[in-house]
């Protein structure tokens, strides 16, 4: 008995902890921006030069391209780019 309560409450820590981690690892992604507008809006020059010419921003080549410049997986790219737009060019497709 006292080994199944031990074993449950060590999985609900790790169930709690997890969120954490997560939370953290978004807001270390999104610092790289945020401490520097200079950059979000460099990003977003390109984006608005994509779309001039027909493109979409959050095509797939796109982001990929993103995720290595950035050294970030797709979804990583992806929840950047995201942001990026959100906060500071919201006109882009």
């Amino acid at each position: 008995m006292r080994l199944n309560l031990l074993h449950t409450a060590l999985v609900a820590l790790a169930l709690i902890g997890s969120p954490l981690s997560v939370i953290s690892a978004d807001s270390e992604l999104l610092n790289s921006v945020k401490h520097n507008p200079e950059k979000a809006k460099a990003m977003c020059s390109s984006f608005l030069q994509m779309n001039a010419n027909g493109k979409s921003a959050f095509s797939k080549a796109n982001i990929n391209t993103v995720a290595a410049n950035e050294n970030l997986s797709f979804q990583d790219a992806e929840i950047l780019m995201t942001y990026i737009v959100g906060m500071h060019c919201d006109d882009v497709l």
